[in-house]
């Protein structure tokens, strides 16, 4: 990957929906050898994808919460169990399996502490397994990025 590749990626990164003649512009290339480029990028799996970013409390989820969770048992099942199920939980952004006292770290957005209760009570609570969690809301976001820019 050389600067060229760097400056689209970062071109890419602040807005997505550009043309393939606006990129190559402001990247200083002719559009063929641009879109050259961000396809080899695409297939080299650097460029995983484009999205529209969606505004959660636009949504009714104005609040974002880090949840801990603690499991009773590590085997692949377990494991396996908790982590299919998080998948279908629409409030959950990310998760992540974690090294220290907790296993996973998950971000969540909810509405409000009543929201927060709801995914506590009737969806962690209700997984096998989940023997304990310790929560924190954030008070607002003081960056926010996707992806490393290069």
């Amino acid at each position: 990957m050389d600067q060229t590749d760097r400056r689209i990626l970062r071109a890419l990164a602040r807005n997505a929906r550009l043309t393939n003649a606006e990129l190559a512009e402001e990247v200083g290339l002719s559009p063929s050898p641009c879109w050259s480029r961000v396809k080899r990028l695409e297939q080299a799996g650097v460029i995983q994808g484009y999205v529209a970013l969606l505004d959660p409390a636009k949504l009714g989820l104005p609040d974002i919460v880090f949840v801990e969770v603690m499991v009773e048992k590590h085997d692949e099942a377990a494991l396996a169990q908790f982590e299919r199920a998080v998948q279908d939980m629409p409030e959950v952004l990310e998760c992540h399996l974690t090294t220290g006292a907790y296993d996973y770290l998950i971000k969540a957005a909810v509405g409000g502490t009543a929201g927060y209760e709801t995914l506590l009570r009737e969806k962690l609570y209700r997984l096998p397994g989940v023997r304990h969690t310790r929560s924190a809301f954030t008070l607002r976001c003081l960056k926010r990025a996707i992806s490393p820019t290069p």
